[in-house]
């Protein structure tokens, strides 16, 4: 399928977009071979600065395949930032929906016509304190699966150290890089014809996050940890600890 045009809304904002980040980043950006020329697809890419979903669609933009990215249907209803969301065609989420495939009916419909679908599976700027890819949310695969397209792993770096995850104010000087490198697609044959259950899922999401990391080590020179961070996980060790300093404190009081 053809790829749409990239449109009046989507070159307005390029054009208040592109200067700033061309004065205040550098720019080291590879594997535009491996984002498709024709057709839909995903591409999965790391999220670890508030920067860098401008950064990243400046790096994509570059390539002629501009990124469609999702958030909350409700930016899409009112006034200028409704209609700036919809001029350059990015993509509303349902998250009220009770149908996990309908949350990311507009996302499978756009791939279906021959758009890129820009997710960030891990959902939120990482927690891991190294800036390293969390575990993954399911939505891309789930999508991917659904629509057999191709899913593009995409690491990047830098944009983080303009503008630290969770940081108020950013570190200009000097001037940092932005690394990006995209690998080939990730395959994920193994999945296609199998129902689509929440196991399935979960391992069809890790083997997208592994290939992500993987362009991330590229990037970075050094091998991520064994041990993906996932924020469930530590959300339940710190309430496990809590509740035992709790109930170590209660006993204390209760023997004096």
């Amino acid at each position: 399928m053809p790829r749409r045009r990239i449109g009046f809304w989507y070159r307005f904002a390029a054009v208040l977009c592109k200067p700033p980040l061309v004065v205040l980043i550098k720019r080291d950006w590879r594997g535009m071979e491996n984002i498709p020329a024709e057709g839909g697809f995903i591409t999965a890419v790391n999220h670890n600065s508030h920067v860098d979903p401008f950064a990243y669609a400046h790096y994509q933009y570059n390539t002629g395949r501009v990124p469609r990215f999702l958030a909350k249907a409700g930016l899409f209803r009112k006034g200028f930032v409704g209609a700036a969301m919809r001029g350059t065609g990015q993509i509303p989420v349902y998250r009220e929906s009770t149908d996990a495939l309908s949350a990311f009916r507009a996302a499978i419909d756009a791939v279906e016509r021959g758009e890129c679908v820009a997710f960030y599976p891990e959902g939120t700027l990482t927690r891991d304190p190294d800036g390293w890819p969390m575990t993954g949310k399911t939505g891309a695969a789930r999508v991917a699966l659904q629509t057999r397209c191709p899913v593009i792993p995409v690491a990047q770096w830098g944009a983080n150290e303009l503008l630290p995850p969770y940081a108020k104010k950013p570190n200009l000087l000097p001037r940092k890089t932005h690394h990006v490198l995209a690998g080939p697609p990730v395959d994920l044959t193994r999945f296609h014809g199998r129902e689509m259950s929440p196991e399935l899922l979960k391992e069809a999401t890790e083997v997208i996050m592994a290939a992500v990391t993987a362009q991330l080590e590229l990037i970075r020179g050094e091998k991520a940890p064994e041990q993906v961070y996932d924020p469930r996980e530590v959300r339940i060790a710190q309430r496990r600890r809590a509740a035992a300093r709790a109930k170590a404190q209660q006993e204390e009081e209760q023997g004096t």
